[in-house]
């Protein structure tokens, strides 16, 4: 399962950058993966500093 980025995101862009496939972008509220293009190698979750990229989404 792709990676999502939750409503936790604060839009600082330190994912993006760190994704090799370059599936994350900035969204209207947030950062959003493209799901058909993320290969789930968690490289932008280890990064996040407050943990909004999970495999899962938030409750």
């Amino acid at each position: 399962m792709p990676r999502i980025i939750g409503d936790s995101c604060v839009s600082c862009g330190t994912c993006e950058p760190q994704c090799p496939v370059s599936a994350i972008s900035i969204g209207a509220d947030k950062y959003i993966i493209a799901e058909g293009e993320c290969i789930n190698c968690g490289a932008c979750e280890a990064v996040c500093p407050v943990g909004a990229i999970s495999e899962t989404e938030e409750e």
